[in-house]
């Protein structure tokens, strides 16, 4: 499934590329879930990752995509900014962000583990809602490339596809 968000005044969203939502990728009953999501990123070339939760206020990449497996417990984030929308995610989840899209937790349950994830690259930055210079972040989210693979299925998966024709449609 796939969404797009627009530019809100505040968080640039990206111009082109939906975010993608992966629904399902990992069982209910995996017993290891996070250790699942680390080997599938891993395997598709995405590094550089963490553990933890996200973060409750609006925030995004300006310089980098991200990968988020919810490893444990469910939540609702808003993705997109105040004029997104809101999901909710469950153990088992992958959503794919492009830059500069927004992400904000506003519920979630006690045992909510995510797992985030980068194609190879700079490091990441972190922006947050309310930064100044404008013009310069959304000119680098536009520049940051498209990734070689998606993070859940290599080099056939929908980042690969959805991404392409939305490149060329731009």
């Amino acid at each position: 499934m796939t969404h797009r968000f627009t530019d809100d005044g505040d968080i640039p969203n990206h111009p082109h590329w939906p975010m993608i939502v992966y629904q399902e990728v990992l069982s209910e009953t995996e017993a290891d879930a996070a250790a699942a999501f680390e080997a599938i990123f891993a395997r598709h070339g995405w590094g550089d990752g963490w553990r933890n939760g996200i973060f409750a206020f609006p925030h995004y990449h300006s310089n980098a995509h991200e990968v988020l497996g919810i490893a444990q417990g469910e939540a609702i984030v808003r993705f997109g900014g105040n004029t997104g929308r809101e999901f909710k995610v469950r153990k088992g989840d992958a959503v794919l962000l492009p830059a500069g899209t927004g992400h904000q937790r506003l519920l979630a349950s006690a045992d909510l583990l995510v797992i985030g994830a980068y194609p190879p690259g700079p490091g990441r930055d972190l922006m947050r809602s309310g930064e100044p210079d404008k013009a310069l972040i959304r000119e680098r989210v536009r520049k940051v490339p498209k990734p070689v693979t998606d993070p859940l299925a290599g080099k056939d998966g929908p980042l690969i596809s959805l991404w392409e024709l939305q490149a060329s449609n731009a």
